[in-house]
């Protein structure tokens, strides 16, 4: 597995994946499951460059949605929520049971639902943090609620000034 890191609002982000441009893994520090370098892993600076590219411009506000190439392994069901999460708007927000029925589930698979946003492997690229609570709470992040908050402020959800937003 290659890795580097990126600087970040949120972070250094560990970017990792199994060969040059191909993301396994994009977590930040401390993130509940996220990725950790493993001890045949081999720190590669230049893997990643179109992700480096891309997150600068999405936190310096000028990119909507990544094109990376994904390699990640998930069960078909946590694809299929992964690329549900793909297709949320820059800027907007869905429930979790919204989720479920963008990826053609049904609404009682809203926990299942709710496991599968929670062990993505590429934090802010799956843009996870756009999934709220069922009253528009924010709800469960892995890498923490003040950067959730943080990334829906980019965006434009929330206001600036918020406890917590932009910090």
């Amino acid at each position: 597995m290659l890795y580097t890191t990126h600087p970040s609002p949120l972070g250094e982000l560990l970017l990792a994946g199994p060969e040059r441009g191909a993301l396994a893994f994009v977590s930040v520090p401390g993130q509940k499951g996220g990725a950790t370098v493993g001890p045949d892993w081999r720190r590669d600076d230049a893997a990643f460059p179109a992700a480096a590219e891309q997150f600068d411009a999405y936190f310096a506000g000028g990119l909507a949605e990544f094109d990376l190439t994904p390699a990640t392994r998930g069960t078909p069901f946590r694809e299929r929520v992964w690329a549900a999460l793909d297709e949320i708007p820059y800027g907007t927000t869905v429930t979790y049971g919204q989720l479920a029925a963008a990826a053609g589930l049904d609404r009682r698979a809203v926990r299942a639902v709710g496991g599968a946003v929670g062990a993505n492997p590429l934090t802010v690229v799956h843009p996870c943090h756009r999934v709220v609570g069922a009253d528009g709470s924010l709800t469960g992040y892995a890498g923490g609620l003040d950067r959730k908050r943080l990334l829906l402020t980019l965006e434009g959800v929330l206001p600036a000034g918020l406890p917590g937003a932009g910090s």
